[in-house]
């Protein structure tokens, strides 16, 4: 494949190939996913993916899935794969600082994820909903606008917005089921929040 985007296509490589050598049992043992016939089975972010294993492919029952043409979603599911963990919450909710170290990649996640939900959802509270809904998100009684999304399995991320108003700009704030604590990297935990405002914007469009 020749290279065009080293940011997506470099760490995609990377992983891609570790995912060719890997043992398919070992991440059934971790994950609990569906394996059958070389394919893995996988929800993520409201759509269902088969990943084929050695020899990787990537399919959706909708053929327009998130997933399907984002390099950057194909390599969270990769390294999801190869590393993660299924464990369930305990029904706490952390902020990103809280995480283990959220602190150093603080700065990135909220230009990333905090300041572009603030002034992309919190310009059109209607629209943030209703793609939210599309996403499966479940409304919850925080802030102006909020939801709840399953990003993978049971690890789930609430988006809270609080509308502009005529002295104050929009504001958001994320949160994080506590079993991210245990089961991601900070990185991992910054490009899930990530992936998810992406697949809402994506459905407001």
């Amino acid at each position: 494949m020749e290279i065009k985007n080293n940011k997506e296509e470099v760490p995609f490589q990377h992983y891609l190939q570790e995912f060719k050598q890997m043992d398919p049992e070992d991440s059934v043992r971790r994950l609990e996913i569906p394996f059958d016939r070389n394919t893995f089975t996988i929800r993520f972010l409201d759509q269902t993916y088969t990943i084929t294993w050695p020899d990787y492919t990537i399919s959706g029952d909708d053929p327009y899935a998130f997933a399907l043409d984002r390099l950057q979603a194909q390599t969270f599911l990769l390294r999801y794969l190869l590393t993660g963990k299924h464990l369930p919450a305990a029904g706490a909710w952390k902020t990103f600082r809280q995480l283990p170290w959220g602190e150093v990649y603080i700065q990135p996640f909220n230009g990333r994820c905090i300041r572009r939900s603030a002034f992309v959802f919190g310009k059109d509270l209607h629209k943030f909903a209703a793609a939210s809904r599309k996403l499966g998100g479940v409304e919850i009684d925080q802030g102006d606008k909020g939801f709840e999304f399953i990003v993978v399995q049971d690890y789930r991320i609430r988006i809270i917005v609080w509308e502009a108003a005529e002295e104050f700009a929009p504001n958001a704030q994320i949160l994080f089921s506590d079993n991210f604590a245990a089961g991601f990297l900070a990185d991992e935990s910054v490009a899930a929040a990530e992936l998810l405002i992406g697949a809402i914007c994506a459905a407001m469009a």
